[in-house]
Protein backbone atom coordinates (compact mmCIF):
# COMPACT_ATOMS: atom_id res chain seq x y z
CA UNK A 1 0.00 0.00 0.00
CA UNK A 2 0.95 3.71 -0.03
CA UNK A 3 2.47 4.96 3.21
CA UNK A 4 0.27 3.39 6.24
CA UNK A 5 0.53 6.49 7.93
CA UNK A 6 -0.27 8.92 4.94
CA UNK A 7 -3.97 9.44 6.29
CA UNK A 8 -2.71 10.24 10.05
CA UNK A 9 0.10 12.60 8.87
CA UNK A 10 -1.46 14.43 6.18
CA UNK A 11 -5.06 15.03 6.95
CA UNK A 12 -5.39 18.06 4.24
CA UNK A 13 -6.58 17.12 0.88
CA UNK A 14 -4.83 19.63 -1.39
CA UNK A 15 -6.01 19.86 -5.27
CA UNK A 16 -4.59 21.01 -7.78
CA UNK A 17 -3.84 25.02 -8.37
CA UNK A 18 -6.10 27.00 -10.62
CA UNK A 19 -4.74 30.07 -12.30
CA UNK A 20 -5.71 33.42 -10.98
CA UNK A 21 -9.53 34.73 -12.35
CA UNK A 22 -8.07 37.72 -13.75
CA UNK A 23 -6.08 35.82 -16.06
CA UNK A 24 -7.37 32.70 -17.19
CA UNK A 25 -10.65 34.31 -18.25
CA UNK A 26 -8.33 36.41 -21.11
CA UNK A 27 -8.01 33.41 -22.47
CA UNK A 28 -8.95 29.79 -23.44
CA UNK A 29 -6.59 27.30 -21.95
CA UNK A 30 -6.96 24.89 -19.11
CA UNK A 31 -7.66 26.43 -15.70
CA UNK A 32 -5.47 24.39 -13.57
CA UNK A 33 -2.33 23.86 -13.34
CA UNK A 34 0.23 21.00 -12.43
CA UNK A 35 0.58 20.07 -9.05
CA UNK A 36 4.08 19.82 -7.59
CA UNK A 37 4.89 16.04 -7.73
CA UNK A 38 5.93 16.46 -3.66
CA UNK A 39 2.50 17.32 -3.52
CA UNK A 40 0.94 14.82 -5.09
CA UNK A 41 2.68 11.59 -3.61
CA UNK A 42 1.65 13.40 -0.64
CA UNK A 43 -1.85 13.61 -1.55
CA UNK A 44 -2.04 9.86 -3.08
CA UNK A 45 0.07 8.58 -0.09
CA UNK A 46 -2.75 9.27 1.49
CA UNK A 47 -4.97 6.28 0.06
CA UNK A 48 -5.47 4.00 2.80
CA UNK A 49 -5.78 0.76 0.64
CA UNK A 50 -8.82 -0.34 2.72
CA UNK A 51 -9.67 -4.14 3.21
CA UNK A 52 -13.06 -3.39 0.87
CA UNK A 53 -12.10 -0.60 -1.47
CA UNK A 54 -15.45 1.00 -2.43
CA UNK A 55 -13.69 3.13 -4.53
CA UNK A 56 -13.76 0.96 -6.77
CA UNK A 57 -17.80 0.21 -6.63
CA UNK A 58 -18.23 4.13 -6.93
CA UNK A 59 -16.35 3.92 -10.31
CA UNK A 60 -18.05 2.20 -12.99
CA UNK A 61 -15.05 1.48 -14.64
CA UNK A 62 -13.41 -1.09 -11.93
CA UNK A 63 -10.47 1.44 -11.87
CA UNK A 64 -7.75 -0.07 -10.02
CA UNK A 65 -6.97 2.89 -7.33
CA UNK A 66 -5.11 2.12 -4.15
CA UNK A 67 -2.53 0.41 -6.96
CA UNK A 68 -1.96 3.44 -8.51
CA UNK A 69 -1.87 5.32 -5.84
CA UNK A 70 0.75 3.39 -4.27
CA UNK A 71 3.13 3.15 -7.57
CA UNK A 72 2.65 7.24 -7.37
CA UNK A 73 3.94 7.06 -3.48
CA UNK A 74 6.36 4.93 -4.90
CA UNK A 75 7.69 6.82 -7.76
CA UNK A 76 6.94 4.21 -10.08
CA UNK A 77 4.90 6.38 -12.20
CA UNK A 78 5.04 4.15 -16.02
CA UNK A 79 4.11 1.06 -13.91
CA UNK A 80 1.18 3.68 -12.57
CA UNK A 81 0.36 4.49 -16.21
CA UNK A 82 0.17 0.76 -17.25
CA UNK A 83 -2.17 -0.15 -13.98
CA UNK A 84 -4.46 3.08 -15.06
CA UNK A 85 -4.94 2.06 -18.55
CA UNK A 86 -5.82 -1.59 -17.46
CA UNK A 87 -9.36 -0.35 -16.86
CA UNK A 88 -9.66 2.70 -18.65
CA UNK A 89 -8.92 3.81 -22.20
CA UNK A 90 -8.80 7.58 -21.77
CA UNK A 91 -7.82 8.82 -18.55
CA UNK A 92 -6.71 11.83 -19.54
CA UNK A 93 -10.44 12.24 -20.57
CA UNK A 94 -11.84 11.00 -17.06
CA UNK A 95 -9.33 13.02 -15.16
CA UNK A 96 -10.36 16.47 -16.11
CA UNK A 97 -14.29 15.88 -16.99
CA UNK A 98 -15.09 13.25 -14.50
CA UNK A 99 -17.33 14.37 -11.48
CA UNK A 100 -15.60 11.72 -9.59
CA UNK A 101 -18.03 9.44 -8.03
CA UNK A 102 -15.23 7.38 -6.79
CA UNK A 103 -13.72 10.43 -4.32
CA UNK A 104 -17.40 10.02 -2.94
CA UNK A 105 -17.14 6.41 -2.12
CA UNK A 106 -13.51 6.65 -0.56
CA UNK A 107 -12.89 5.08 3.02
CA UNK A 108 -11.05 7.58 4.09
CA UNK A 109 -14.42 10.00 3.38
CA UNK A 110 -16.08 9.08 6.07
CA UNK A 111 -14.55 11.20 8.38
CA UNK A 112 -11.83 12.82 6.41
CA UNK A 113 -11.34 14.95 3.28
CA UNK A 114 -11.84 12.28 0.60
CA UNK A 115 -8.34 11.02 -1.76
CA UNK A 116 -7.80 13.34 -4.86
CA UNK A 117 -8.16 10.36 -6.82
CA UNK A 118 -8.95 12.61 -9.78
CA UNK A 119 -6.24 14.23 -9.75
CA UNK A 120 -3.72 11.12 -8.98
CA UNK A 121 -5.19 9.84 -12.44
CA UNK A 122 -4.77 12.62 -14.15
CA UNK A 123 -1.08 13.65 -13.32
CA UNK A 124 -0.33 9.74 -13.79
CA UNK A 125 -1.44 10.06 -17.94
CA UNK A 126 -0.18 13.69 -18.38
CA UNK A 127 3.63 12.61 -16.73
CA UNK A 128 3.10 8.99 -19.11
CA UNK A 129 2.08 11.83 -22.34
CA UNK A 130 5.04 13.63 -21.34
CA UNK A 131 7.69 10.84 -21.03
CA UNK A 132 6.77 9.01 -24.02
CA UNK A 133 5.39 6.16 -22.21
CA UNK A 134 2.29 6.06 -24.00
CA UNK A 135 2.80 3.67 -27.36
CA UNK A 136 0.30 2.32 -29.71
CA UNK A 137 -0.74 -1.02 -29.02
CA UNK A 138 -1.75 -2.74 -32.73
CA UNK A 139 -2.77 -6.63 -32.47
CA UNK A 140 -0.30 -9.30 -33.26
CA UNK A 141 -2.98 -10.27 -36.30
CA UNK A 142 -6.42 -9.37 -37.62
CA UNK A 143 -9.23 -11.24 -37.16
CA UNK A 144 -10.84 -10.68 -40.86
CA UNK A 145 -13.85 -9.65 -39.14
CA UNK A 146 -15.02 -5.49 -39.39
CA UNK A 147 -17.16 -3.07 -37.65
CA UNK A 148 -18.37 0.04 -38.08
CA UNK A 149 -18.86 2.46 -35.11
CA UNK A 150 -21.23 5.68 -35.52
CA UNK A 151 -19.98 8.33 -33.55
CA UNK A 152 -16.84 9.30 -31.93
CA UNK A 153 -18.03 10.48 -28.48
CA UNK A 154 -15.87 8.31 -25.78
CA UNK A 155 -17.98 5.36 -25.87
CA UNK A 156 -17.57 5.38 -29.48
CA UNK A 157 -13.92 5.72 -29.29
CA UNK A 158 -13.96 3.20 -26.06
CA UNK A 159 -15.63 0.50 -28.43
CA UNK A 160 -13.11 1.14 -31.77
CA UNK A 161 -10.13 1.02 -29.37
CA UNK A 162 -10.65 -2.45 -27.90
CA UNK A 163 -12.09 -4.18 -30.83
CA UNK A 164 -8.85 -2.84 -33.30
CA UNK A 165 -6.34 -4.28 -30.40
CA UNK A 166 -7.96 -7.57 -30.55
CA UNK A 167 -7.45 -7.74 -34.74
CA UNK A 168 -10.34 -6.32 -35.62
CA UNK A 169 -10.79 -3.93 -38.78
CA UNK A 170 -12.81 -0.87 -37.26
CA UNK A 171 -13.75 2.14 -38.98
CA UNK A 172 -15.45 5.41 -36.55
CA UNK A 173 -17.85 7.33 -38.52
CA UNK A 174 -18.16 10.81 -37.64
CA UNK A 175 -20.71 13.57 -38.99
CA UNK A 176 -18.75 16.51 -38.22
CA UNK A 177 -15.34 17.24 -39.52
CA UNK A 178 -13.15 16.72 -37.10
CA UNK A 179 -13.20 13.31 -34.47
CA UNK A 180 -13.93 13.63 -31.33
CA UNK A 181 -18.02 14.05 -30.65
CA UNK A 182 -18.76 16.31 -27.53
CA UNK A 183 -14.80 16.14 -26.44
CA UNK A 184 -14.11 18.36 -29.57
CA UNK A 185 -17.03 20.63 -29.82
CA UNK A 186 -19.25 20.37 -26.68
CA UNK A 187 -16.34 20.63 -23.94
CA UNK A 188 -14.47 24.27 -23.70
CA UNK A 189 -11.02 24.04 -24.11
CA UNK A 190 -10.53 25.78 -20.55
CA UNK A 191 -11.80 22.42 -19.05
CA UNK A 192 -9.98 20.36 -21.45
CA UNK A 193 -7.53 21.25 -24.39
CA UNK A 194 -8.17 19.58 -27.48
CA UNK A 195 -4.42 18.67 -27.94
CA UNK A 196 -5.53 15.62 -25.30
CA UNK A 197 -8.05 14.51 -27.91
CA UNK A 198 -5.78 14.73 -31.05
CA UNK A 199 -2.45 13.01 -29.38
CA UNK A 200 -4.82 10.04 -28.31
CA UNK A 201 -6.20 9.53 -31.74
CA UNK A 202 -2.55 9.49 -33.21
CA UNK A 203 -2.63 6.49 -30.84
CA UNK A 204 -5.48 4.75 -32.56
CA UNK A 205 -4.54 5.73 -35.37
CA UNK A 206 -1.21 4.27 -35.38
CA UNK A 207 -2.77 1.00 -34.28
CA UNK A 208 -4.82 0.95 -36.78
CA UNK A 209 -7.92 2.29 -36.19
CA UNK A 210 -9.61 4.09 -39.02
CA UNK A 211 -11.98 6.94 -39.34
CA UNK A 212 -14.40 8.66 -41.50
CA UNK A 213 -15.67 11.84 -40.90
CA UNK A 214 -17.72 14.61 -42.58
CA UNK A 215 -19.74 11.43 -42.91
CA UNK A 216 -23.96 11.58 -41.66
CA UNK A 217 -25.40 8.03 -41.31
CA UNK A 218 -28.40 7.91 -41.92
CA UNK A 219 -28.31 10.32 -44.51
CA UNK A 220 -24.91 10.52 -46.50
CA UNK A 221 -24.49 6.53 -45.86
CA UNK A 222 -27.47 4.55 -44.70
CA UNK A 223 -27.52 1.79 -41.54
CA UNK A 224 -28.89 -0.51 -44.52
CA UNK A 225 -25.56 0.00 -46.34
CA UNK A 226 -23.26 -0.18 -43.01
CA UNK A 227 -24.99 -3.34 -41.81
CA UNK A 228 -24.47 -5.20 -45.39
CA UNK A 229 -20.97 -3.86 -45.67
CA UNK A 230 -19.88 -4.41 -41.72
CA UNK A 231 -19.75 -7.68 -39.69
CA UNK A 232 -21.05 -5.61 -36.65
CA UNK A 233 -22.41 -2.20 -36.01
CA UNK A 234 -22.35 0.03 -33.24
CA UNK A 235 -24.56 2.74 -32.49
CA UNK A 236 -22.04 5.62 -30.47
CA UNK A 237 -24.07 8.75 -31.47
CA UNK A 238 -24.96 10.01 -27.84
CA UNK A 239 -27.99 11.94 -26.42
CA UNK A 240 -27.90 14.76 -28.38
CA UNK A 241 -31.64 15.90 -28.62
CA UNK A 242 -31.74 18.71 -26.16
CA UNK A 243 -34.72 19.75 -23.67
CA UNK A 244 -37.01 22.28 -24.86
CA UNK A 245 -39.06 24.84 -22.80
CA UNK A 246 -42.01 25.93 -24.50
CA UNK A 247 -43.17 28.53 -22.74
CA UNK A 248 -44.14 32.12 -24.63
CA UNK A 249 -41.85 34.00 -26.21
CA UNK A 250 -39.72 30.91 -27.02
CA UNK A 251 -39.22 31.94 -30.23
CA UNK A 252 -37.96 35.53 -29.57
CA UNK A 253 -34.26 36.27 -31.34
CA UNK A 254 -31.66 35.30 -28.65
CA UNK A 255 -33.18 32.20 -27.29
CA UNK A 256 -30.72 29.49 -27.75
CA UNK A 257 -29.78 25.83 -26.87
CA UNK A 258 -26.62 25.98 -24.97
CA UNK A 259 -24.79 23.45 -27.66
CA UNK A 260 -25.90 26.18 -30.23
CA UNK A 261 -23.56 28.64 -28.39
CA UNK A 262 -21.13 25.92 -27.28
CA UNK A 263 -19.89 24.64 -30.55
CA UNK A 264 -19.18 27.28 -32.55
CA UNK A 265 -16.77 28.50 -29.47
CA UNK A 266 -15.18 25.63 -29.38
CA UNK A 267 -14.56 26.01 -33.56
CA UNK A 268 -13.71 29.77 -33.24
CA UNK A 269 -10.80 28.94 -30.21
CA UNK A 270 -9.79 26.24 -33.04
CA UNK A 271 -8.93 28.58 -35.48
CA UNK A 272 -11.80 28.22 -37.82
CA UNK A 273 -14.09 31.16 -38.90
CA UNK A 274 -17.78 30.59 -38.02
CA UNK A 275 -20.56 33.16 -39.58
CA UNK A 276 -23.34 34.59 -37.48
CA UNK A 277 -21.40 32.91 -34.38
CA UNK A 278 -23.60 33.61 -31.08
CA UNK A 279 -21.23 36.40 -29.00
CA UNK A 280 -21.70 37.14 -25.44
CA UNK A 281 -20.05 40.42 -25.48
CA UNK A 282 -21.42 43.07 -23.68
CA UNK A 283 -24.72 41.43 -23.17
CA UNK A 284 -26.44 40.34 -20.22
CA UNK A 285 -26.84 36.69 -20.50
CA UNK A 286 -29.35 34.82 -18.48
CA UNK A 287 -28.35 30.78 -18.27
CA UNK A 288 -31.12 28.32 -17.28
CA UNK A 289 -30.08 25.16 -16.17
CA UNK A 290 -27.47 24.39 -13.05
CA UNK A 291 -25.21 21.91 -14.42
CA UNK A 292 -22.06 21.04 -16.11
CA UNK A 293 -23.46 22.27 -19.78
CA UNK A 294 -24.62 25.47 -17.86
CA UNK A 295 -21.17 25.83 -15.89
CA UNK A 296 -19.65 25.45 -19.61
CA UNK A 297 -21.78 28.39 -20.91
CA UNK A 298 -20.90 30.43 -17.98
CA UNK A 299 -17.05 29.84 -18.74
CA UNK A 300 -17.33 30.83 -22.18
CA UNK A 301 -19.78 33.52 -21.27
CA UNK A 302 -17.01 35.36 -19.08
CA UNK A 303 -14.37 34.84 -22.31
CA UNK A 304 -16.98 36.48 -24.58
CA UNK A 305 -16.54 39.22 -21.97
CA UNK A 306 -20.63 39.87 -20.77
CA UNK A 307 -22.24 42.54 -19.46
CA UNK A 308 -23.69 40.24 -16.36
CA UNK A 309 -24.32 36.40 -16.75
CA UNK A 310 -27.14 34.95 -13.87
CA UNK A 311 -27.95 31.12 -13.85
CA UNK A 312 -31.51 30.02 -13.12
CA UNK A 313 -32.21 26.52 -11.25
CA UNK A 314 -35.48 25.49 -10.69
CA UNK A 315 -34.92 23.54 -7.75
CA UNK A 316 -33.60 23.99 -4.17
CA UNK A 317 -29.44 24.69 -3.70
CA UNK A 318 -28.36 21.58 -2.58
CA UNK A 319 -26.22 21.18 0.30
CA UNK A 320 -22.64 21.92 1.67
CA UNK A 321 -22.62 18.12 3.09
CA UNK A 322 -23.80 14.29 2.05
CA UNK A 323 -27.63 14.59 2.94
CA UNK A 324 -29.19 12.12 5.45
CA UNK A 325 -30.61 10.38 2.44
CA UNK A 326 -27.02 9.97 0.56
CA UNK A 327 -24.98 8.27 2.66
CA UNK A 328 -21.62 7.10 2.18
CA UNK A 329 -20.72 5.37 0.04
CA UNK A 330 -23.70 6.81 -2.89
CA UNK A 331 -22.87 9.40 -4.98
CA UNK A 332 -24.59 12.99 -3.37
CA UNK A 333 -25.66 15.49 -5.10
CA UNK A 334 -23.80 18.77 -3.42
CA UNK A 335 -23.27 22.21 -4.05
CA UNK A 336 -20.09 22.72 -6.25
CA UNK A 337 -18.44 26.02 -6.83
CA UNK A 338 -16.76 24.74 -10.46
CA UNK A 339 -14.09 27.01 -11.86
CA UNK A 340 -16.56 29.03 -14.10
CA UNK A 341 -18.27 29.97 -10.94
CA UNK A 342 -15.20 31.24 -9.27
CA UNK A 343 -15.15 33.54 -12.02
CA UNK A 344 -18.32 35.53 -11.16
CA UNK A 345 -21.85 35.40 -11.96
CA UNK A 346 -25.36 35.22 -10.04
CA UNK A 347 -26.74 32.06 -8.98
CA UNK A 348 -30.26 32.21 -8.17
CA UNK A 349 -32.08 28.86 -6.90
CA UNK A 350 -36.14 27.98 -6.59
CA UNK A 351 -36.49 30.61 -9.80
CA UNK A 352 -39.09 28.60 -12.51
CA UNK A 353 -39.05 30.62 -15.41
CA UNK A 354 -42.23 31.91 -16.51
CA UNK A 355 -42.10 33.78 -20.22
CA UNK A 356 -39.73 35.39 -22.35
CA UNK A 357 -40.08 38.75 -22.99
CA UNK A 358 -38.88 40.97 -25.56
CA UNK A 359 -39.91 43.61 -28.20
CA UNK A 360 -39.80 43.62 -32.22
CA UNK A 361 -39.20 40.27 -32.28
CA UNK A 362 -35.98 40.43 -29.92
CA UNK A 363 -35.52 39.23 -26.64
CA UNK A 364 -35.24 41.91 -23.57
CA UNK A 365 -35.53 39.43 -20.36
CA UNK A 366 -37.07 36.57 -18.66
CA UNK A 367 -39.75 36.77 -16.76
CA UNK A 368 -39.29 34.45 -13.32
CA UNK A 369 -40.93 33.26 -10.31
CA UNK A 370 -40.66 31.53 -7.03
CA UNK A 371 -40.61 27.98 -6.92
CA UNK A 372 -43.21 26.39 -4.90
CA UNK A 373 -43.93 23.05 -4.15
CA UNK A 374 -47.48 22.21 -5.09
CA UNK A 375 -48.58 17.76 -4.34
CA UNK A 376 -44.89 16.74 -5.50
CA UNK A 377 -44.75 19.59 -9.03
CA UNK A 378 -42.73 22.23 -8.83
CA UNK A 379 -44.63 25.40 -9.51
CA UNK A 380 -44.00 29.14 -10.05
CA UNK A 381 -45.24 31.09 -6.67
CA UNK A 382 -48.32 33.56 -7.93
CA UNK A 383 -47.23 37.36 -7.17
CA UNK A 384 -43.41 36.83 -7.22
CA UNK A 385 -43.15 36.92 -10.57
CA UNK A 386 -40.10 39.85 -11.71
CA UNK A 387 -38.24 40.66 -14.98
CA UNK A 388 -34.53 40.16 -15.30
CA UNK A 389 -32.71 41.52 -18.52
CA UNK A 390 -31.61 39.52 -21.10
CA UNK A 391 -29.92 39.69 -24.29
CA UNK A 392 -29.40 36.54 -24.35
CA UNK A 393 -30.40 33.27 -23.28
CA UNK A 394 -28.84 29.76 -22.98
CA UNK A 395 -31.27 26.28 -22.18
CA UNK A 396 -29.09 24.15 -20.67
CA UNK A 397 -31.49 21.69 -19.41
CA UNK A 398 -30.16 18.32 -20.47
CA UNK A 399 -30.86 16.00 -22.74
CA UNK A 400 -33.68 13.67 -24.24
CA UNK A 401 -32.22 11.27 -25.75
CA UNK A 402 -30.35 10.21 -29.37
CA UNK A 403 -31.08 11.63 -32.49
CA UNK A 404 -33.79 8.82 -34.43
CA UNK A 405 -31.35 9.26 -37.87
CA UNK A 406 -33.35 7.04 -39.34
CA UNK A 407 -32.39 3.75 -37.59
CA UNK A 408 -36.02 2.38 -37.44
CA UNK A 409 -36.99 2.92 -40.57
CA UNK A 410 -33.58 1.98 -42.25
CA UNK A 411 -32.71 -1.20 -39.64
CA UNK A 412 -35.58 -1.76 -37.52
CA UNK A 413 -33.96 -0.78 -34.60
CA UNK A 414 -36.34 -0.02 -31.91
CA UNK A 415 -36.54 3.00 -29.18
CA UNK A 416 -37.15 2.00 -25.79
CA UNK A 417 -39.95 4.46 -23.77
CA UNK A 418 -37.30 6.75 -22.27
CA UNK A 419 -36.46 7.68 -26.12
CA UNK A 420 -32.82 5.78 -26.46
CA UNK A 421 -32.06 3.31 -28.55
CA UNK A 422 -33.71 -0.28 -26.79
CA UNK A 423 -31.08 -3.45 -26.63
CA UNK A 424 -30.80 -6.48 -24.44
CA UNK A 425 -28.45 -7.07 -21.53
CA UNK A 426 -25.48 -7.94 -24.08
CA UNK A 427 -25.99 -4.43 -25.99
CA UNK A 428 -27.32 -5.69 -28.86
CA UNK A 429 -30.71 -3.98 -30.43
CA UNK A 430 -33.64 -6.03 -31.93
CA UNK A 431 -31.58 -6.37 -34.67
CA UNK A 432 -28.80 -8.90 -35.17
CA UNK A 433 -25.71 -6.92 -35.48
CA UNK A 434 -26.50 -3.80 -34.52
CA UNK A 435 -25.21 -2.66 -30.82
CA UNK A 436 -25.39 0.42 -29.27
CA UNK A 437 -22.93 1.68 -26.17
CA UNK A 438 -23.04 4.99 -24.09
CA UNK A 439 -25.52 7.77 -23.45
CA UNK A 440 -27.47 6.57 -26.86
CA UNK A 441 -28.94 3.77 -25.03
CA UNK A 442 -29.04 4.91 -21.81
CA UNK A 443 -29.59 8.35 -21.86
CA UNK A 444 -27.40 11.38 -21.01
CA UNK A 445 -25.07 10.06 -18.40
CA UNK A 446 -20.96 10.53 -17.45
CA UNK A 447 -18.32 10.19 -19.10
CA UNK A 448 -16.64 7.44 -17.28
CA UNK A 449 -20.29 5.59 -18.04
CA UNK A 450 -20.00 6.34 -21.63
CA UNK A 451 -16.24 4.65 -21.31
CA UNK A 452 -17.11 1.62 -19.26
CA UNK A 453 -20.22 1.21 -21.71
CA UNK A 454 -17.63 1.55 -24.93
CA UNK A 455 -15.50 -1.30 -22.83
CA UNK A 456 -18.28 -3.44 -21.94
CA UNK A 457 -20.07 -3.30 -26.00
CA UNK A 458 -16.55 -4.43 -27.41
CA UNK A 459 -16.17 -7.31 -25.20
CA UNK A 460 -19.76 -8.24 -26.30
CA UNK A 461 -18.72 -7.06 -30.03
CA UNK A 462 -15.91 -9.41 -29.77
CA UNK A 463 -18.02 -12.54 -28.72
CA UNK A 464 -20.56 -12.17 -31.24
CA UNK A 465 -17.74 -11.86 -33.67
CA UNK A 466 -15.76 -14.74 -32.37
CA UNK A 467 -17.73 -16.60 -30.28
CA UNK A 468 -15.37 -15.90 -27.07
CA UNK A 469 -13.66 -12.46 -26.07
CA UNK A 470 -10.61 -11.67 -23.95
CA UNK A 471 -11.82 -8.43 -23.60
CA UNK A 472 -13.16 -7.06 -19.76
CA UNK A 473 -16.60 -6.14 -19.78
CA UNK A 474 -16.99 -4.01 -16.68
CA UNK A 475 -20.41 -3.00 -16.86
CA UNK A 476 -23.98 -4.28 -18.40
CA UNK A 477 -26.25 -2.07 -19.34
CA UNK A 478 -29.38 -4.30 -18.00
CA UNK A 479 -29.13 -5.68 -14.03
CA UNK A 480 -28.82 -9.15 -15.61
CA UNK A 481 -25.47 -10.27 -16.14
CA UNK A 482 -23.65 -10.65 -19.03
CA UNK A 483 -21.97 -13.76 -19.35
CA UNK A 484 -19.20 -13.20 -21.85
CA UNK A 485 -15.85 -13.97 -20.04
Amino acid sequence: MADPRGFLKVRQRETQPRRPVPVRIMDWKEVYEAQEKGVLKAQAGRCMDCGVPFCHQGCPLGNLIPEWNDLIWRDKGEEAMERLHATNNFPEFTGRLCPAPCEASCVLGINQPAVTIKQVEVSIVDQAFENGWVNPLPPARLSGKTVAVVGSGPAGLAVAQQLTRVGHTVAVYERDDKIGGLLRYGIPDFKMEKEHVDRRLEQMKAEGTRFRTGVAVGTDVTWEQLRRRYDAVVVATGATVPRDLPIPGRELEGVHFAMDYLVPANRVVAGETVENQINAAGKHVVILGGGDTGADCLGTAHRHQAASVTTLAIGKQPPAERASHQPWPTFPTLFEVASAHEEGGERTYLASTVEFVGENSKLTGVKVAETEFVDGKRLPKAGTERIIPADLVFLSLGFTGPEPAGITEQVSAEFDGRGNVARDGYYMTNTEGIFVAGDAGRGQSLIVWAIAEGRACAAAVDKFLMGSTILPAPVAPTDRAMAIL
